[in-house]
């Protein structure tokens, strides 16, 4: 199997460059485009179709995407959950046989992601881009709601109001 580093793909030109600077290799900026022309973007720009693609935020047309973009045989592992029903190619998939994987991405995360936490092996500080005191949660969700940083974080302890 030849292992590819598939592109993270967003609308926000801003999270994407945050996703270079911490080291992907590709970045990719959707617009409102089928899920087909999206799949040939990213093989366009990986100069092949991925093997394993991981599709994280549930969203209908990103699990289009991502049966499309998968080669042939390979496998889409779906971890974000959105709606109960989707509409998704599958007859497609059947034909060339690509296989869709479930992940319930909260069983047994916690222990693994806090040891490398205090191990300090990943680094998620660049992640929290906007920090907000309590009192100013409303702001923190408009921040999110206009689709601006990565991770917006609300403080909830007065006294700690470090990053």
């Amino acid at each position: 199997m030849h292992v590819l580093s598939p592109p993270p793909t967003d609308l926000s030109a801003d999270r994407l460059q945050k996703a270079k600077e911490l080291g992907a290799d590709y970045a990719m900026q959707v617009q409102k485009e089928s899920a087909a022309v999206l799949a040939q973007r990213v093989k366009g720009l990986l100069g092949r179709q991925p093997d394993i693609t991981i599709e994280c935020t549930g969203a209908e047309s990103c699990i289009q995407t991502a049966i499309y973009a998968t080669r042939s045989g390979g496998v889409v592992v779906l971890v974000g959950l959105g709606k109960e029903m989707v509409n998704i190619p599958l007859l497609d998939a059947a034909v060339r046989e690509v296989d869709l994987r479930g992940v319930f991405r909260y069983c047994n995360t916690w222990p693994m992601a806090i040891s490398m936490l205090a191990s300090q092996k990943v680094n998620v500080k660049p992640l929290v881009t906007h920090r907000f005191p309590l009192e100013q949660a409303l702001d923190a969700f408009e921040t999110t709601r206009r689709g601006l940083g990565v991770k917006v974080m609300v403080k909830c302890d007065r006294n700690d109001q470090s990053p």
